[in-house]
């Protein structure tokens, strides 16, 4: 499946983003207001130039004790971007932003243009569904058992995986 063919690639909000001279004290508002935990900074061509997270906050911002009303985005933003393109596969992106251990990925077009961003989230509700069928075809044709034991078993393995992936997000 392609990134463009998700329900939340085209459903999504409008992707927040700053110049890189606006403080971090306006971003974390406008942030904040809208609930949103990453924004994109630009370039006065629309072409992703950093990434700012509330974990580039927490520990460029506030280990480092620099003042959010002073200091620029451009001070702590994430610059060594992955972009991704519309008609990227998406289990490709879920798995490399699952092993590099990063969870928002900005979309660009042919031009370099941000168009959009996903986060690991949005690809997560795709593969849930996608595991646990599979996980139920490979049983039903390995052991020939009743359907609702598979169930069982790929709701178990599912929590488990969940249990995981939750794991590796908070370390």
């Amino acid at each position: 499946m392609k990134i463009k063919d998700r329900a939340e690639f085209s459903s999504k909000s409008q992707v927040m983003t700053f110049s890189p001279d606006d403080t971090v004290f306006f971003a974390a508002q406008a942030m904040s207001a809208k609930n949103y935990g990453a924004a994109v900074i630009i370039d006065l061509d629309r072409k992703p130039i950093g990434i700012v997270t509330e974990r580039d906050f927490m520990r460029r911002l506030i280990n480092n004790s620099l003042d959010p009303v002073s200091t620029p985005l451009s001070a702590i933003m994430t610059t060594d971007l992955k972009l991704a393109r519309a008609d990227d596969n998406l289990l490709d992106w879920l798995r490399q932003m699952s092993n590099e251990r990063f969870r928002h990925l900005p979309v660009v077009d042919e031009q370099g243009k941000l168009v959009s961003i996903m986060s690991q989230g949005d690809f997560v509700s795709y593969t849930w569904p996608e595991l646990m069928g599979r996980v139920r075809e490979q049983a039903q044709a390995t052991f020939a058992i009743n359907p609702s034991i598979i169930t069982a078993g790929a709701v178990g393995i599912i929590l488990l995986l969940g249990a995981i992936l939750a794991m590796l997000a908070n370390s």
